[in-house]
């Protein structure tokens, strides 16, 4: 990751991103469920088990948190910061304890502003993997990005 901020117009399509690792627990599994997403198959292994998931499996909004502080803290250094204006989300298979999770990111979309020439939208394909290369999530968010000053 570069160490300088990166401006909307620092990005070119295809730019790509890989964050550092997380590693995710049974017990972080059940604390953030206990919290956020209090669903059995998030809660109780034996539970889980008579489930679809086949056993303990993350929330996907907790899968959702964690490509969050990858990106922050490993993704790429956006100029002023990571601030969404939408985008989509699609969860392909669970995480699950054990799970060493990163998030590898490539820039799709450029679109700079037509009202405001002081910044524009990047989207993102943000893919978070397990330590198999399974596919756990896909995040395209839009980003609001300052441009540079004239």
């Amino acid at each position: 990751m570069s160490q300088e901020p990166l401006f909307f117009d620092d990005l070119a399509v295809g730019d790509r991103f890989e964050t550092g690792t997380h590693e995710l627990s049974a017990d972080d599994i059940k604390r953030f469920a206990g919290e956020f997403d209090p669903q059995p198959f998030h809660l109780d292994d034996e539970a889980a088990r008579e489930t679809i998931f086949g056993g303990l499996a993350a929330s996907g909004w907790h899968t959702a948190a964690i490509t969050m502080r990858l990106l922050v803290t490993g993704g790429p250094k956006l100029a002023n910061g990571i601030v969404g204006a939408g985008g989509g989300i699609e969860w392909k298979t669970p995480a699950r304890p054990g799970d060493i999770l990163h998030v590898d990111s490539e820039v799709i979309e450029l679109i700079p502003s037509r009202s405001r020439p002081d910044r524009g939208i990047v989207v993102m394909r943000s893919t978070t993997f397990n330590q198999r290369g399974e596919v756990v999530q896909v995040l395209t968010p839009k980003l609001m990005l300052a441009r540079r000053a004239a």
